[in-house]
Order: structure tokens, then C-alpha cells, then sequence
């Protein structure tokens, strides 16, 4: 019956392609208020289109703030494992307009990509999912394993709710395994099973000194300036070697021997690396390669700065305040409470007497390590290599999804990170983009997981 499904699924690639472009035309930019309407439809969409496809007890529930869209089928009996599959279909917003070739919310297919916000992060992942589910529906009438589909709206604003969510729902979700699709793959003909995540600590610094804006020719050299202070904190973050100078952010960071060689063994193109970021010179903490700079050691980074007159032409001020979103990427063992903590320690010791610094926190999400021996994972690598014709390896990813924490600690249960994207899907950039043929594959390779997961079980 498998073939028979896969047969289906090749049959109506046109129908599921138009389908996905209705979904990523919905502009759901969870961060944004106005695009509340946007966001509400998008799951109105999700959820429709789980009960046309044949799922039950779909559920639209409100949260806090943006919906999670419910729907499962349980019937393949207790025997069987049961499959909960996440995903997102809130966006990140698109800004720059102008650097976009396309309109991000008028998808447009080109070179074999489909070029649009939210294409590859996360609706065209979670939807090869749902495209598989119709044609075993379509072709076997029922599925080898029961599924539950937990779709949420607020991934991309650190998963504020899904928590709770989680905690109010413990028996509506439970699960043998989760799968997640929201992660990429090496390269077109090489596939790749994601086996850790890294945390989140995003905060923003805001420092203030005059009670207003000053006229720079009037009172430059008797006040503190705290652009010049933001940006003195900033350099303070960093050593000329990449390293962090936050007392103590190290303390419970673990890359040992047999995870450096774990990653040394996956085909990383450090040159179609540098040369999609477009920078003529990598960068990064010294003695680590790329690959372990990028998934496997903490980082800090400044997301948006800002202060002071920053229109067209000049304006000789003195701002009276200045501010910037910093994130920090975690890894095992670090926990995000502890590093916020310290890291606002050390930017009050580096602030001068002069100015006042506040230091608020966005979002927090802890690293994850998955148990690569386990069945579900088996059972990924089997449908690797039958959706792709390759075996997959193994490689952690630099980003972070928070839920895959909360799986593990609210749940019980593991993770299967089953990626479809590529590297150079420019995910939270304008021009982003999935492959279409990676949809395709996607939907091939999520068939073979359910069959192989039934049969491990």
C-alpha cells in the first residue's frame, strides 16, 4: 500500500503546490499587532484544511494570544505508536521590502523554488506532513500509526503560550514520539537528521542618560552620550577572538571529543558556506571549525540597535536614550535563566556611573540534545534514504525550537527533527524560498516514516 500511496502523492503534486501557495499568501507575522486578522485566518486555513484532508476533533483553541490549531486520528488502535507532529504557521516579518526580488506575500516559483515568507519556516514543512496523511487517507482509507497535529501561531515570538498550552492538554497530546519539520538538510542530494538544538536567551539593553534629546553643538563633551555607552558595553561583550567576556557564560557549555568528531564526519561546504552569507572572510572563536562555531558552541549577537536621529540628512543631537536586541544562543548544559542573569550582572558593570541601563528579557528557550538510539530515529533514517535515495547524517542545528524542550520535559516524550529546507533558504531574510522538489521528496519521505515507525514498533 505504500507504493500506492506514494503513487498519489506524485499525482497530485499541482494540487498540493496551489494549496501551499494559498497558505504562504496569508501574511500571519505573529510579532506584529496589525497582522492579528492575518494570523486568525492562517489558522483557520490549518484548520480547515486538516478536517478536508480527514482528520478528527479539529480544534481552533485560543491562547494568550495567537491560536493553536488541534486535529488528530486515532484509530490505527493501542498498538500502534502514536505520531505528534508540530508545527508552525506564524512568519517572521519581511522587512527590508526593498531587498526582496519578489513580493513576499504573492509567491512566486522560480529555478524549481517557491519564494515567499514562511515558504520554507515552517509552512511548507509542516504541510508535507499533511499532504502525507491525505494520501494514505485517500489510497488506505487509515493511517499505519495515529497522528496528532499541534500547529501553533507564535513560534517565531519564542512560543510565549504553547507552555501552558502543553500543561492544559497533557492527555489531548500525548504521545509515543513527536515530529518536528522545521530544520534543514545539508544539501539537495544529501539529507541530515538534526540530533541537537541550541537555547535562547534574547534580551533587549536600553540605556538612558538626559531626560531628552540634547542639541549636540550646546552640550556635546559635558553629558554622557548613551549611543557612545551602548556602544562601549557592546565591544565590552566580546574579546578580539570571539570569545565572550560574561563572567562565567562558559561554565556549563560541553563540546567533548566524541561530538567534535561526530561533526567532523558531515559534509560541511565552508565555501558554498561564505559564499551564501557573501562575506569574502569567515569569522568566529579560534581553535572551533565553522560547523562547531555554528551548531555547537553558545553565541551572542546584537539583532538591531538603535538611538538618536536616524532619518535622511543630518541632525546634530544627543539622544537621550539608546537601546539594542541582543540574543545569545545556548548549548548543553547551559540554562537560560542563569545566563540572562548573569549576562544583565555584567552589563550594569560595564555601563558607566553616568548613564541609567535597564536590561528586559524577550525569551528564553533551553538547548536539546535528541537520543539518536532510539526507534523513531531508526525509522527517520530508513525514510531518508528511501525519500532522498541517500543516507542521512547526522549534524546539530544552530537554531533553536523551543518546543522540542518542552516535549521532553512536559510530555515525556522524544523528538524526531525531519527537516526539508536548505541551507540557503535565507530563513528570517528577505527572498526566502523552499525547494520545490524537496516538497515533493518531503512528502515521499514523511509516507515511508509513518510505514517504517509502524513497522519498528
Amino acid at each position: 500500500m505504500t507504493q500506492a500511496t506514494i503513487a498519489y502523492a506524485d499525482s497530485h503534486t499541482e494540487d498540493h503546490l496551489t494549496e501551499l501557495i494559498e497558505l504562504v499568501s496569508i501574511p500571519s507575522i505573529s510579532t506584529l499587532r496589525e497582522h492579528i486578522p492575518d494570523v486568525r485566518e492562517a489558522a483557520q486555513w490549518v484548520g480547515d484544511q486538516m478536517v478536508d484532508i480527514g482528520l478528527e476533533d479539529v480544534r481552533i483553541f485560543a491562547t494568550q494570544k495567537h491560536p493553536v490549531v488541534f486535529g488528530q486520528w486515532t484509530k490505527a488502535g493501542p498498538d500502534a505508536p502514536t505520531v505528534l507532529v508540530y508545527g508552525h504557521y506564524d512568519v517572521q516579518p519581511a522587512d527590508p521590502l526593498d531587498e526582496w526580488r519578489t513580493e513576499p506575500f504573492e509567491p512566486t516559483i522560480q529555478d524549481g523554488n517557491l519564494y515567499a515568507r514562511g515558504a520554507s519556516d515552517d509552512k511548507g514543512q509542516l504541510f508535507v506532513h499533511l499532504k502525507s496523511v491525505q494520501s494514505y487517507f485517500e489510497t488506505a482509507g487509515a493511517l499505519p500509526v495515529n497522528m496528532k497535529f499541534m500547529i501553533e501561531g507564535e513560534e517565531e515570538i519564542g512560543s510565549p503560550n504553547l507552555g501552558d498550552f502543553i500543561d492544559d492538554h497533557r492527555e489531548r497530546l500525548s504521545a509515543d514520539v513527536a515530529l518536528v519539520s522545521d530544520s534543514s538538510i545539508l544539501a539537495p542530494d544529501q539529507p541530515s537528521i538534526v540530533y541537537g538544538l541550541r537555547g535562547l536567551a534574547y534580551t533587549e539593553v536600553v540605556v538612558t542618560g538626559p531626560d531628552h534629546d540634547l542639541h549636540s553643538g550646546s552640550f556635546g563633551g559635558g553629558v554622557r552620550n548613551p549611543a557612545n555607552a551602548l556602544a562601549g558595553i557592546i565591544a565590552g561583550l566580546k574579546d578580539s577572538d570571539g570569545r565572550i567576556t560574561v563572567p562565567g557564560f562558559y561554565d556549563n557549555v560541553r563540546l567533548d571529543a566524541e561530538e567534535r568528531e561526530t561533526l567532523a564526519k558531515v559534509p560541511f561546504d565552508e565555501g558554498g558556506f561564505r559564499r551564501e552569507v557573501g562575506v569574502e572572510k569567515l569569522w568566529g572563536e579560534a581553535t572551533y571549525t565553522t560547523l562547531e562555531r555554528i551548531t555547537g558552541r553558545p553565541t551572542l549577537d546584537v539583532n538591531g540597535i538603535w538611538g538618536g536621529f536616524t532619518g535622511e540628512g543630518a541632525k546634530t543631537v544627543i539622544p537621550s536614550r539608546a537601546a539594542a536586541k541582543i540574543s545569545m544562543r545556548l548549548v548543553p548544559d547551559q540554562d537560560p535563566e542563569r545566563v540572562i542573569r548573569i549576562f544583565s550582572e555584567y552589563v550594569e558593570e560595564l555601563a558607566p556611573p553616568e548613564v541609567q541601563v535597564e536590561v528586559r528579557t524577550h525569551a528564553g528557550a533551553v538547548p536539546v540534545l535528541v537520543d539518536r538510539d532510539t526507534p523513531a530515529i531508526e525509522a527517520a533514517m530508513t525514510a531518508y534514504e528511501r525519500g532522498f535515495g541517500r543516507a542521512p547524517a547526522f549534524t546539530r542545528e544552530g537554531g533553536t525550537i523551543p518546543v522540542v524542550g518542552m516535549f521532553a520535559a512536559k510530555l515525556g516524550i522524544p523528538t524526531v527533527l525531519m527537516g526539508f529546507g536548505l541551507p540557503d533558504d535565507r530563513l528570517h531574510s528577505p527572498n526566502e524560498k523552499f525547494n520545490i522538489d524537496n516538497f515533493y521528496k518531503g512528502i515521499h519521505t514523511s509516507i515511508y516514516f509513518l510505514n517504517a515507525l509502524a513497522a519498528n514498533e
